[in-house]
């Protein structure tokens, strides 16, 4: 290398000229990378304004309706008329998670909703990708979304005879973060449970402590403005997931000679805010009026899963989205033709 200082003087003071320029350049690089955070290829961006529906649709005598397509809808959200982005119709598959409730309310007659369960899944659209969740105090994966019937089966047979609390709203927001994994795909949820959520029938026991009658208590319970239940909801919206609750008869307040204040408004919160994860959801509750009926229910919701058709449109309203009502009503252009699906949302 040849010494700087026997360097011609026009040549040292072009090379501090070069070493000048790769310094600047190097630090505005830096500070570039600095103020721009890194791009990861995996990363999922949600449009909030996309909104997704499940749409039953049936005559007046109640037959579904079978052959619509795209061009047989209109959806408005707050009066205004809505541009529908996707179609797909009553024959396309779902991810849905078969969710039990094995909590000590469900004990007595556990190998009946295993064969009911297992009747349910052979219902189902081969294609449907089925995955099998238990809970009681815990929420456990029996198995994960799959369309082989063996595997299914055998998640459902063999599920352990346990018992313990009901944590209901956890394992429905495990269900929707497993549904969150499943892409595009059409959504549903079936869940089996009396409702008796442990930690919500405390909060409902404290907060009528004082009640002196049925009906007092009954009126100082809001369920609708429950934190759990809104979680579930506002997670179902933003994926446009049906909720098919079927309830059993140890939750049905009607069902019980004497009850306390307190027990009277648990048990009534408890089955309006299922109510509610249905009607909210776009889906049915299902009321078990005695456990041989469980099979028929489950055939019931499978039968109307098929005759869902799946809308995404995109929301023009300009509104903020400060977690105000937001209606939406689907129409049908057939004469005799009634559309069924969730009737708005919370725009958070």
């Amino acid at each position: 290398m040849i010494p700087a200082n026997i360097l011609p003087h026009n040549l040292r003071n072009f090379l501090r000229l070069v070493t000048a320029c790769a310094l600047l350049c190097g630090a505005a690089l830096l500070a570039r990378a600095q103020q721009t955070p890194p791009q990861d290829d995996d990363t999922v961006r949600v449009d909030t304004n996309l909104i997704i529906l499940n749409v039953g649709v049936a005559d007046r005598r109640g037959a579904p309706v079978l052959n619509l397509s795209q061009s047989d809808f209109s959806v408005y959200e707050d009066g205004v008329r809505q541009q529908i982005v996707s179609f797909e119709p009553a024959a396309a598959p779902f991810s849905l998670v078969l969710l039990l409730d094995v909590s000590g309310s469900t004990q007595n007659f556990r190998q009946t909703l295993k064969q009911s369960a297992l009747r349910f899944v052979d219902a189902l659209h081969p294609q449907d990708r089925v995955a099998v969740v238990i809970f009681n105090d815990k929420v456990k994966v029996r198995t994960n979304f799959t369309t082989d019937r063996k595997k299914i089966a055998f998640a459902i047979t063999d599920i352990p005879n346990e018992r313990g609390p009901t944590h209901l709203y956890d394992a429905l927001n495990f269900s929707l973060g497993m549904l969150a994994k499943e892409g595009k795909r059409r959504k549903a949820i079936v869940a089996l449970t009396d409702g008796i959520d442990t930690e919500n029938r405390g909060l409902d026991g404290r907060a009528t402590a004082e009640a002196q009658t049925n009906e007092a208590a009954v009126s100082m319970v809001r369920p609708d403005e429950n934190a759990a239940l809104r979680s579930v909801l506002d997670a179902a919206d933003r994926q446009g997931v049906t909720i098919y609750p079927l309830a059993l008869p140890s939750g049905d307040p009607r069902r019980f000679i004497s009850l306390t204040p307190q027990q009277a408004a648990i048990y009534a919160a408890a089955r309006a805010r299922i109510n509610t994860l249905a009607r909210r959801t776009g889906g049915r509750l299902h009321e078990i009026n005695r456990v041989e009926d469980i099979g028929r229910l489950y055939a019931e919701v499978a039968a109307d899963m098929r005759t869902l058709y799946s809308i995404v449109y995109q929301s023009s309203n300009s509104r903020p989205r400060d977690g105000s009502w937001r209606a939406i009503n689907v129409e049908v252009n057939r004469p005799e033709a009634i559309a069924r699906a969730r009737p708005g949302y919370y725009a958070r």
